[in-house]
C-alpha cells in the first residue's frame, strides 16, 4: 500500500519475547509485512530506502510455516511473492538433498486471493519447482479462481497442485496432534472468501488472522473467538489513521493496532492471552525497533512478530 512515513529500520521483538519451542509441533514466522513488502515496491521513503541498502532491515511478506517434527512435515500458510526465500527458510526446518527439492512442502493453506497471499503459487509450476500433487487447501471461491484462470489453472491441469477443499468450521487433521480450522472473516472479497486459521496442537491453540476489516464487523465478536485461544497473531497493517498522506485509511479497512490493543488489553494484561501483530504496512511506525509506537505496543504487553520466531502449538 503506497505511502510511508519517515524513519528507518524494522522491528525485532526483544530477545526475551522470542519463544523457543520445546520438542513438538510449532509455527514459525516466515514473513511479517503487507503485500507490497519491505522495501515496498516503487517506494523511496527513508524506511524503504534503508531496507534496500541494508538487508537486515528487510522484511518478507506475511506467512507462516507449520512444522510437525515427529512426522517431518511442513505446511505453508499463504504463498507470497517472497516464496523463494520462504521456501529456503522451510528447507532449513527439514532434511534436504542438496538438489532442487520437488516436494519442499506437505501442503499450503491459502487465506484469500489478494496478491501477497497466493501469487507465490506460480513457483510450484513447470518453470520453477515443478511440484507433483502438492495439496493446496482453499475455500470454494478460491479453488474456482485457481481452477478457471491462467496461469493458475495450468498448475491444476499439469498436476503440480491438488486443490483440497476447506470448509468453515471443519477441522483438517495434519498429524502430530495438530488440526487447522478455517473460519470466515470480513474483508474485501472481490475474488475469494477470506479466512483466518485456528491452529490447534497438543500444547496450545493459535489464531492467525493476517487480513481483516475492522473488529466491529465481526460476528461473532473477536473476543468470543479468542475465549479459548492461547496466542493470537493478528492484522497489524496500520498503527494509526494518519499513516498514509492523501489516502483515507477508513476506505482501506484493517483494524488499527491502537484499537486492537484497547479491545484486547484486559485479556493480555490478565495473562489470559498472548497477542502479536503481523502484516505491517511499510508506513507503519511500529516497524521502528526503538520508536515510540513500538514501545507503546510492548509496554502494553503486545508484540510485533519477527521472522524466524517460533510459537509452540
Amino acid at each position: 500500500m503506497s505511502g510511508c512515513g519517515p524513519g528507518e529500520g524494522a522491528v525485532a521483538p526483544p530477545e526475551a519475547a522470542v519463544v523457543v519451542p520445546a520438542p513438538g509441533p510449532f509455527v514459525r514466522v516466515l514473513g511479517s509485512v503487507q503485500d507490497g513488502g519491505l522495501p515496498h515496491a516503487a517506494c523511496d521513503c527513508a524506511r524503504c530506502d534503508a531496507a534496500r541498502h541494508d538487508p537486515t532491515r528487510q522484511r518478507r511478506i506475511a506467512s507462516l510455516a507449520i512444522r510437525l517434527p515427529d512426522s517431518d512435515q511442513v505446511y505453508l500458510v499463504d504463498a507470497t511473492p517472497d516464496i523463494r526465500e520462504q521456501l529456503h527458510a522451510v528447507g532449513e526446518l527439514r532434511r534436504g538433498s542438496g538438489a532442487v527439492d520437488r516436494t519442499p512442502l506437505d501442503g499450503v493453506f491459502l487465506t484469500h486471493a489478494h496478491i501477497g497471499h497466493y501469487l507465490g503459487l506460480a513457483f510450484f509450476g513447470f518453470e520453477a519447482v515443478h511440484t507433483h500433487d502438492l495439496p493446496v487447501y482453499c475455500m470454494p471461491r478460491m479453488a474456482e479462481l485457481l481452477r478457471r484462470n491462467a496461469p493458475w489453472e495450468q498448475l491444476v491441469t499439469l498436476g503440480n497442485v491438488r486443490l483440497e477443499p476447506l470448509a468453515a468450521s471443519t477441522p483438517v487433521a495434519l498429524g502430530d496432534g495438530v488440526e487447522v480450522t478455517a473460519f470466515l472473516v470480513p474483508h474485501r472479497d472481490e475474488y475469494s472468501e477470506t479466512v483466518g486459521l485456528l491452529l490447534e496442537g497438543p500444547r496450545r491453540r493459535l489464531l492467525y488472522v493476517p487480513d481483516t476489516d475492522r473488529w466491529s464487523q465481526w460476528n461473532p465478536p473477536l473476543t468470543d473467538i479468542l475465549a479459548d485461544v492461547d496466542v493470537a497473531i493478528l492484522d497489524g497493517t496500520f498503527f494509526s489513521a494518519d499513516e498514509l498522506p492523501g489516502r483515507d485509511v477508513s476506505s482501506i479497512g484493517h483494524p488499527l493496532i491502537t484499537r486492537t490493543m484497547d479491545l484486547l488489553g484486559p485479556a493480555v494484561e490478565a495473562g489470559d492471552l498472548e497477542v502479536w501483530f503481523t502484516h505491517l504496512n511499510h508506513s507503519n511506525p511500529a516497524l521502528e525497533p526503538d520508536g515510540a509506537e513500538t514501545r507503546a505496543v510492548t509496554d502494553r504487553g503486545f508484540g510485533i512478530v519477527s521472522e524466524n520466531q517460533d510459537f509452540p502449538i
